[in-house]
């Protein structure tokens, strides 16, 4: 014989307190185990200007060596430029500045993005005049303190320590 409830059925709610709780709790964890990190890489897009006739790709020079001769006291003797010499002393600087811009054509000139700079140090040169070199090979500081840029990558020739006699 089957016997019947004949109470009404209790109509069953979930509970909604214990829900929020886990839906906060899971948010905070997502919160504290995430990691926020900048973009890898440089997404500064520049576009190639239209390329004048008289510029070719041909001409551009892919590597650029400089050759910095020191005397025995440490300082500059004499900078070369390729095979040509560029004197010693403020001078040189202004000049070798004014050789790459020749060669580069105008700053920010997109064929100049696989140009390579190689500079060539005698061993006991000191540093300042390296640092002088890095910085007219790299651009030049306008009157407004922005950056003009001629050249980005430099390299260095591998030390060759002076000949022991």
């Amino acid at each position: 014989m089957k016997i019947r409830n004949k109470a009404e059925a209790q109509k069953i709610e979930p509970q909604m307190a214990p829900m929020i709780d886990v839906v906060f709790q899971l948010l905070i964890f997502f919160i504290l185990t995430l990691k926020i990190i900048e973009p890898e890489g440089d997404f500064n897009i520049n576009m190639p200007i239209g390329v004048s006739q008289k510029t070719n790709q041909d001409q551009i020079i892919s590597e650029i060596k400089i050759k910095l001769v020191a005397t025995p006291d440490g300082d500059l003797g004499t900078m070369r430029f390729g095979n040509r010499s560029l004197g010693n002393g403020p001078e040189a600087f202004e000049r070798l500045r004014s050789e790459i811009l020749n060669l580069i054509g105008r700053p920010g000139n997109p064929l100049t993005k696989d140009m390579e700079v190689e500079i060539d140090a005698d061993y006991n040169l000191d540093f300042e005049h390296v640092i002088h070199a890095v910085s007219a090979c790299t651009g030049r500081m306008t009157k407004d303190k922005k950056l003009v840029r001629y050249i980005e990558k430099i390299k260095f020739a591998p030390p060759k320590p002076p000949a022991s006699s």
